[in-house]
C-alpha cells in the first residue's frame, strides 16, 4: 500500500514537472540518468515560467507528464519491492491529478500573486514532493 502512494505521489509531481519526478528517483538510484533529468528539470522550470509554453494540458504535454508518471511510479514500486506495473498505473493516475490540480491551483495562484510567482511556487511544491518521497 505505502508503495502505491509513492508511485501515486511521485506521479502528481511528473503531473506538476515532467522530469521532476522522473529527475527525483533516478537520482535516488545513481548513475548518469539521474543528472541528465536533473538538467533537464531545470530547462523545464525555466521554459515553464516563459508565457509563450502551451498549457500542460495540450497536446504533447497530456500524453507526456503521464507518460513520465508511469516510468516514475513504476522505478520508485520497484525500488520498495512492489509491483512495478502497479506502480506505473498509479503514477499514471498521480500525473493526471497533478497535471489538471496543478494547471486549476497555478490559475488560482497567479490572480492572487501573478504569473512568475506562482511558476515558482509550483517548481518548490513539486521539488519539495519529490524529494519527500524519494526519501521514504
Amino acid at each position: 500500500m505505502v508503495t502505491l502512494l509513492l508511485a501515486l505521489g511521485i506521479g502528481v509531481v511528473s503531473g506538476l514537472r515532467t522530469f521532476t519526478g522522473l529527475a527525483a528517483v533516478t537520482l535516488a538510484r545513481g548513475g548518469i540518468a539521474g543528472i541528465v533529468l536533473a538538467i533537464a528539470a531545470v530547462g523545464e522550470y525555466i521554459a515553464d515560467a516563459m508565457p509563450w509554453i502551451p498549457s500542460r494540458t495540450a497536446l504533447p504535454s497530456i500524453v507526456i507528464r503521464p507518460l513520465s508518471g508511469a516510468i516514475a511510479g513504476w522505478l520508485i514500486a520497484a525500488d520498495h519491492g512492489g509491483s512495478a506495473v502497479a506502480g506505473a498505473v498509479a503514477g499514471i493516475a498521480g500525473a493526471l491529478a497533478g497535471t489538471y490540480g496543478g494547471h486549476s491551483g497555478r490559475l488560482v495562484l497567479i490572480e492572487r500573486i501573478g504569473a512568475f510567482p506562482a511558476a515558482i511556487a509550483e517548481d518548490v511544491v513539486a521539488i519539495a514532493l519529490a524529494a519527500f518521497l524519494v526519501t521514504r
